[in-house]
């Protein structure tokens, strides 16, 4: 029975996933947030305008 502890534990440790690798990061999405701009499904707000795409051409980078 104390082996079952042992091998949870290991088993744990050999599949626990790496720091941030559930987001990767885009060239395009990094590029619109370094310049002050957000990543958006939609259409982007009223006041504005679209400046690029984000997360490989999915989303639209709005800017002001």
């Amino acid at each position: 029975m104390r082996i079952l502890y042992l091998l949870f534990a290991v088993v744990f440790l050999l599949f626990q996933a790496a720091p941030g690798s559930a987001d990767p990061t885009f060239a395009d999405t990094a590029a619109c947030r370094s310049q002050g701009n957000f990543c958006r499904a939609g259409p982007c707000p009223p006041t504005f305008t679209v400046s690029g795409s984000c997360h490989g051409g999915l989303l639209k980078c709005c800017s002001k």
